[in-house]
């Protein structure tokens, strides 16, 4: 029987697919497919393909683009699995039907299963005997005792009836396994009221690396209540020995009922009721509860690496769109101890103008001196800001800078401004080939000095030079899917670095890497035609860049500024295609371009509709005269630093009550992590972050922000800060009404590595990566009843069921 199946019967099972999930409409979808397909990128689609794609903006895009490549990829195995099933003649109609119909690989791979394999099973070796009739015969009305008629198929390889009955059982065991549909209702079931349970490997609980998942000892969860910062600690906890996990299905006579009834396997009150409680026992317990356990795992580590992307995705993009302190001389500080404190001045270009290691602090303690270095570096240089590390005896040194500032004034009248900023990945990019690169003669300590100075100036320019995963504002970056999270991660990037644009003649080659339509090797060719030639005067020059097609340069252009161009719309977002609308503008307006830019009283009075034709829209007329008004706008917020308090340098320092400002450093699925300045991050549980209810932190706050906290307790033995945003509240006080159902389940507080205070399920999380939390609801879940069968397996059936010897 021929496979029919045509790529256009694909594309439009795609399509209604897609428009299906993505609640848009299927002309979005074909024509966004269909953009994708020609080689536009996702930034250049949502900014300037507006109404090609309904307004799709570029979430919505990225969305759309990963579940196109799934439903393709499962397209093509759907042509694979009918090909091969063809191949062996077993193809029907039917069959056919419920592989094209498949919406998961899950599912294809269930129906696919019969037919995949090529070794010798049992169950093969039994059919070859001829024992099929025997099945028949024991599944059916049977008045004869199974061994008796078992006798009658003894044969070679089966010497006795005993052989014989579990060649039988065999076959039986090896249709439950491979029934697509039994297969999915159990799998459903194992997930939707299952649990996971946790206990602490025997003789591990006194050990150091077990404490800091003590509240694991005795631990269950539900899997669909299951945060995936827990499933990743448990995973973790797992892997390094210290925990032993168990998946609790439930009731085994549940899952026992549903084979029964799916298989003919029911209790007839017959002599055959033994074989198949046998069958049916035997096939939950080696077959499905075995396979629905792994796929059980696989579901939940891949919802958790699902979420752990998302959240690490949303803190990067917060922290690659801080406000930048602008192009103002710096003076970074890489804060140590015994190797010292390295300093790097840049001037407002980035570029390094000196650099120094002074030891302020123990076991040198030359303060003095040090201070004098720093304030000679900042009167040479007119030094208007110190970015200090965050690191190790980043305390201190920021203690050393506050004096520098306040002793010391530059030619320029300028008072330097300490700001604390984070160095999490300095370390990665000093150490790299790029930095060797750029400054093959300066020592790899001071390497970090100079990305911690160009971070404050520019956390977007200085970031993309560091593999994201190594910037540390994720959870358990090291256990998720690695691909998936470096995807992930890039396209944080590159929609980052396009919502901001680049200066094509100061941008570096990492950052124009990361410009919609510009590879690795367009990138370098852009920086080595601007060292050779100079400056680029007019965007239609990226056009001789070697390499540099039509098609790189609609993509890319839009995306890169020429500031002091002749033409002012090249240091604006106006696409190069779009520069023709702009003159109609002018002709109508009568306003020159020079004059028009930025010229709110011409602009505001304009109807994009009167400028709309085939070829603009109006979301483009739109959004061209919003970029006249305000050219080059960045969308980064204003410059704010955070007012550490002084006397508070250490997690000794705090107490209670307090109220402190901090900076956001990470946001988690739980809470909010702040940095105080104290060398251990304090945590914002969900439950203290607002009067009214708070299903995601990031509604409420994004890393880099400057927040204003109370403090509510203090571990010191733990390394434990309990922060609140509502500064309302009082320490020790019973907690409110909070997010309603969060936490309510019986949980204590969470651990995990340096967790910090968890409620419930929400559990805790505390330090950076580190994560924790209970909640007890006991292993029976989703409202399931011990001892309630599924499938209509209940009642008298039921009774039946362990008559027959079923769920012993």
């Amino acid at each position: 029987m021929s496979v029919r199946h045509t790529a256009g019967n694909s594309d439009s099972t795609i399509i209604t697919a897609l428009t299906r999930e993505l609640g848009i409409t299927g002309s979005q979808v074909r024509a966004t497919v269909g953009l994708l397909d020609e080689g536009n990128t996702v930034p250049f689609i949502a900014r300037y393909r507006k109404e090609i794609t309904g307004g799709l903006d570029d979430s919505q895009l990225r969305t759309l683009e990963t579940r196109l490549r799934y439903l393709r990829e499962l397209e093509e195995r759907k042509e694979t699995v009918l090909a091969a099933i063809d191949e062996q003649g077993k193809l029907t109609d039917d069959l056919r039907d419920l592989i094209l119909g498949c919406e998961t690989k899950a599912r294809l791979e269930d129906l696919y299963l019969p037919f995949k394999s090529t070794r010798r099973t049992k169950a093969t070796i039994a059919r070859e005997a001829g024992l099929e009739p025997l099945v028949e015969h024991l599944l059916g009305e049977c008045d004869t005792d199974p061994a008796e008629l078992a006798a009658g198929y003894v044969t070679e390889g089966f010497d006795d009836a005993k052989a014989v009955l579990a060649g039988a059982r065999a076959i039986v065991l090896e249709e439950i396994a491979t029934d697509a549909d039994l297969v999915g209702e159990v799998r459903e079931r194992y997930y939707t009221t299952g649990s996971m349970t946790a206990g602490v490997v025997a003789g591990k609980e006194n050990t150091p690396e077990a404490q800091k998942y003590r509240d694991y000892f005795e631990f269950s969860e539900p899997f669909t209540s299951l945060p995936s910062h827990r499933t990743l600690a448990l995973l973790r906890g797992e892997s390094e020995g210290v925990l032993q996990l168990t998946l609790d299905a439930g009731d085994d006579e549940i899952y026992q009922g549903m084979i029964a009834l799916a298989r003919g396997l029911e209790p007839k009150g017959d002599a055959a009721d033994r074989f198949r409680a046998e069958c049916t026992r035997f096939g939950w317990r080696t077959k499905l509860q075995v396979s629905s356990g792994v796929d059980v795992r696989m579901r939940l580590k891949e919802r958790a690496d699902e979420a752990a992307v998302e959240v690490f995705s949303r803190n990067l993009r917060d922290l690659l769109l801080a406000a930048p302190a602008g192009q103002r001389a710096t003076l970074g500080l890489d804060p140590g101890y015994a190797h010292g404190v390295k300093c790097a001045v840049i001037d407002q270009t980035g570029k390094v103008l000196d650099t120094a290691v002074v030891y302020p602090h123990k076991p040198q303690n030359r303060w003095d001196a040090a201070a004098s270095t720093l304030a000679t570096l900042c009167a040479r240089h007119n030094v208007e800001l110190l970015a200090v590390g965050n690191g190790t005896a980043s305390r201190e040194t920021e203690k050393l800078a506050r004096e520098i500032a306040g002793t010391v004034s530059t030619a320029t009248g300028n008072r330097p401004t300490p700001v604390m900023v984070s160095e999490s990945g300095a370390s990665v990019y000093s150490a790299s080939e790029l930095a060797a690169e750029e400054f093959p003669e300066m020592d790899v300590a001071l390497r970090g000095a100079v990305s911690i100075a160009r971070r404050l100036q520019d956390p977007l320019a200085e970031l993309v030079k560091i593999d994201p995963k190594s910037i540390g504002v994720g959870q358990y970056q090291h256990d998720v899917n690695q691909a998936q999270l470096a995807s992930g991660l890039d396209s944080v990037v590159e929609d980052a670095v396009n919502s901001v644009g680049v200066d094509v003649n100061t941008a570096s080659a990492p950052l124009l890497r990361r410009v919609a339509g510009v590879s690795s090797t367009l990138a370098e060719n852009i920086v080595r035609h601007r060292e050779d030639n100079g400056a680029f005067l007019t965007r239609r020059q990226l056009k001789d860049v070697a390499r540099l097609g039509p098609k790189a340069f609609e993509q890319c252009a839009g995306f890169l500024r020429i500031h002091g161009a002749a033409d002012p719309l090249d240091a604006s977002a106006v696409h190069p295609e779009a520069y023709p609308l702009v003159r109609r503008i002018t002709e109508a307006t009568g306003v020159p371009v020079a004059e028009l830019v930025g010229n709110t009283a011409v602009l505001s009075r304009l109807n994009p509709r009167d400028f709309a034709d085939d070829t603009f829209g109006v979301p483009t007329v739109t959004d061209v005269i919003a970029e006249l008004d305000k050219p080059g706008r960045d969308p980064r917020p204003e410059f704010r630093t955070a007012s550490l308090t002084d006397g508070v340098e250490k997690i000794s320092d705090l107490t209670p009550g307090m109220v402190l400002e901090g900076t956001v450093t990470n946001v988690a699925a739980f809470g909010a992590f702040v940095d105080l300045g104290v060398h251990q991050d304090g945590l914002v549980h969900v439950s203290a972050m607002a009067d009214s209810f708070v299903s995601d932190p990031h509604d409420v706050v994004s890393s880099g922000q400057v927040v204003k906290v109370k403090v509510m307790e203090v571990d010191v033995d733990r390394q434990r800060i309990g922060l609140s945003l509502r500064l309302q509240d009082e320490p020790g006080e019973p907690a409110r009404k909070r997010n309603a159902g969060d936490g309510q389940r019986g949980g204590r507080k969470g651990s995990g590595p340096g967790a910090g205070r968890g409620q419930g399920s929400q559990g805790g999380q505390g330090g950076r990566g580190g994560q924790g939390g209970r909640g007890n609801r006991g292993r029976n879940g989703g409202g399931q009843k011990p001892g309630q069968a599924a499938g209509g397996a209940t009642g008298s059936m039921a009774d039946a069921l362990k008559r027959a010897g079923f769920g012993r």
